[in-house]
């Protein structure tokens, strides 16, 4: 059996952790800086993982301490995209314009992505293997609520 070298080991646990927590800040909610719903703040979730004050406060401090970048890298990316959609339109560039449009819009999103993947990481670090267990769980029962009642509205 051969090993995999450490650099790849921790890129694959850091994807794995950001892909864990990036489902439970993904669910929707209309209040929340961003329009994300912060499930620490969350009677149900604070409920259901035992999350301690002094949690709640870290992980809401690595949200605040965060979202200034996240939310300047968003808007990077959003003035990226509306000008590779207007080079588009306009159909005068080059494919080397395009090409290069394209390279910045996806440097930014990765960027984006870096920011927004440390920030889990670290508000991974906060909790207990017992709770990202529990929010993992949190997070899957909560999509099934939101899948059912979709399906079961009229459309």
């Amino acid at each position: 059996m051969r090993l995999l070298p450490s650099r790849t080991l921790r890129c694959a646990l850091l994807s794995l952790v950001s892909a864990a927590l990036s489902c439970a800040l993904a669910i929707p909610a209309a209040a929340g800086q961003g329009g994300k719903f912060k499930w620490w703040h969350s009677e149900r979730f604070i409920r259901e993982l035992a999350l301690t004050t002094d949690q709640t406060a870290r992980i809401d401090a690595v949200f605040q301490a965060s979202w200034p970048a996240l939310h300047a890298a968003k808007s990077d990316l959003d003035r990226l995209e509306t000008e590779l959609s207007r080079i588009i339109a306009e159909g005068t560039a080059s494919e080397a314009q395009v090409l290069q449009q394209i390279d910045r819009v996806e440097a930014s999103r990765s960027a984006m992505g870096r920011t927004r993947s440390l920030m889990l990481y670290r508000m991974h670090k906060l909790l207990t293997p017992d709770q990202r267990v529990r929010l993992k769980a949190l997070y899957e029962a909560v999509e099934r609520e939101k899948a059912q009642s979709h399906a079961t509205k009229p459309r």
